[in-house]
């Protein structure tokens, strides 16, 4: 059965292979695109990439009663920030007829 999982290194190899760039170049773009994804979540912008989804940061309320799922044990937990994707039209209706 093949592998479900699809690395870094393949989709270079596979944009390598389609547009015929070389894998440096391919590689240099990838870790630029990841490089401005998270500095603009970082400077607190909501990153819309249309067709495909949107990228942004929520911030999720502090609780004083929350569990360890591990321990079972009653921790506090601070409020703070999750990422958090939205898939686009696109991308959900991509989804929907995956799995029928």
């Amino acid at each position: 059965m093949a592998s479900r999982k699809l690395t870094k290194a393949e989709i270079i190899e596979r944009i390598h292979e389609n547009l015929g760039l070389s894998r440096s170049d391919v590689h240099q773009v990838i870790d630029e695109f990841f490089i401005e994804l998270k500095t603009g979540l970082e400077d607190d912008k909501v990153i819309e990439l249309r067709g495909f989804g949107t990228f942004e940061i929520r911030t999720r309320k502090g609780r004083e009663r929350a569990r360890n799922p591990k321990t079972g044990e009653i921790v506090a937990v601070n409020t703070h920030g999750v990422a958090v994707f939205r898939p686009g039209k696109e991308l959900k209706d991509l989804a929907w007829d995956l799995r029928k």
